[in-house]
Parts: structure tokens; C-alpha cells; sequence
């Protein structure tokens, strides 16, 4: 207790240290991006088809601070989870190579989620959703929550696909052993469908199949890794 208690003071320690340049970063990029974020907002509505509105005077120019604001975190991920993997590292010496690859395996596949999102769950999702349109119901969206909607769903799916190298990380400094991910996958399956319940646009199965598929597979990948790359001697001495 008393050094994981160590340990977590460390990470807070070298977190803090961070925190001051991270957001002084984010907050210069959402201004910078705010002049572009006209041209964003266009991209998607241009690519989900959709008309938006605004109820509000201020309506549009928060819709366009938020969306600045997303577009900062997103350009600034690679900077995010270098400031998170260096302070995670800190109470198990991971420094070097090992934490480059840690923030450019998280990175590509943060990325890699937010393509396919954008790509493949939102249209079906926001087709799906409007799909129950008819003569006397008819959608108006304001601009706000579509941006809400977009880019929740899309961080949100950056985020989850980058499951395999946080399994990897906590193998190779000793928390959890790929025996253990591979005997409690029943329970891995379940909290799948149940984070691709909350996170998918809609609650239909093909729509949580689209993230549930891709998740999973990402699980047993993860497993695949650690057995690659190696673990921990102390877990492995374990299994």
C-alpha cells in the first residue's frame, strides 16, 4: 500500500509540473484554430449532410470556441500523451525509448480511432437517429449540440482504441499479467458492449458492433503484445 501510495504521489508530482505548459499549449492552439474553425464546422457538415441552426445570440461563436477548443486537444494529442506517459513513468523508471514508444503507439492509434469514426460510426449513427423523421416531425439541429455530438463520439473513440498499449504499459511494470487480461476476458466482453453502448451514437446492435468489433479486437491484441514484447519478471515469475 504504502508504495503504491509512492507511486502515485510521483505521477502526481511530475503531473503537475506538465499541466502548467500543456494548457498554456491547448490555450494557444484553441485561439489560433478558432479562425479556422468555420472551415471545420463546414468539413462536417458537408460530410454528415446536415443543415444546423442556432437559438441563441451567442449560439454560434461558443458552437465555434468549442470546436476550437476540440481541434486544439486533437492536434495536441501527441503533446497530451507524451505529458501523460511521462508522468505515468515516472514511479517505474520508463524513460527513453520506452516512453517514445508508449506516446507514438497511443498517438497512431488515437488517430486511427477518430478516422474511423468519422469515417464509419457517425453517418450510420446520425442516419439511423434522423430516420425517424416523417412530414409532421422534422429535425432542426442547432449548431451547439451537433458539435457536442461530433466531437464527443469522435475523442471518445480516439480514447478507447488506444486500449492495447495502456494493457501493455501496466504488464511490463508489473500491475497485470496477460494470463490475467486472457482469463477475465468474459469480463473484458461485457465491459465492451457495455462502453460501446454509452459511447456509439445510437443503441442498435449493428451501430455498438461497429465499435464493439474494433474494441475487442484491440483487447486481444493487447494480449498479443505483452506476450511480444514482454512483461515484468516479478509477473511473470507469478503466472
Amino acid at each position: 500500500m504504502a508504495e503504491s501510495l509512492k507511486s502515485f504521489a510521483l505521477f502526481l508530482v511530475e503531473l503537475r509540473h506538465s499541466l502548467k505548459m500543456l494548457g498554456g499549449a491547448i490555450i494557444g492552439g484553441t485561439v489560433v484554430l478558432y479562425f479556422l474553425s468555420s472551415q471545420v464546422l463546414h468539413v462536417f457538415q458537408n460530410h454528415l449532410g446536415e443543415h444546423l441552426y442556432f437559438f441563441s445570440v451567442a449560439g454560434p461563436f461558443l458552437a465555434h470556441v468549442k470546436l476550437a477548443f476540440f481541434a486544439a486537444l486533437y492536434v495536441l494529442m501527441p503533446l497530451c500523451m507524451y505529458v501523460l506517459w511521462k508522468a505515468a513513468g515516472k514511479p517505474f523508471h520508463v524513460s527513453g525509448r520506452r516512453l517514445t514508444w508508449f506516446v507514438v503507439a497511443t498517438s497512431l492509434l488515437f488517430y486511427c480511432g477518430t478516422i474511423f469514426c468519422y469515417l464509419v460510426t457517425l453517418p450510420f449513427g446520425i442516419k439511423f437517429l434522423l430516420s425517424f423523421q416523417s412530414q409532421e416531425l422534422q429535425a432542426v439541429i442547432s449548431v451547439s449540440r451537433f458539435v457536442n455530438f461530433v466531437v464527443l463520439f469522435i475523442l471518445g473513440f480516439g480514447l478507447v482504441f488506444e486500449l492495447p498499449v495502456f494493457m501493455v504499459f501496466t504488464a511490463q511494470v508489473g500491475l497485470i499479467s496477460a494470463a490475467t487480461f486472457a482469463k477475465n476476458r468474459r469480463y473484458a466482453v461485457l465491459a465492451i458492449a457495455i462502453l460501446a453502448a454509452l459511447l456509439t451514437p445510437t443503441p442498435d446492435l449493428v451501430n455498438m458492433s461497429l465499435m464493439g468489433a474494433p474494441l475487442y479486437l484491440l483487447y486481444e491484441s493487447g494480449i498479443l503484445l505483452i506476450l511480444l514484447l514482454g512483461q515484468s519478471k516479478d509477473v511473470a515469475k507469478q503466472e
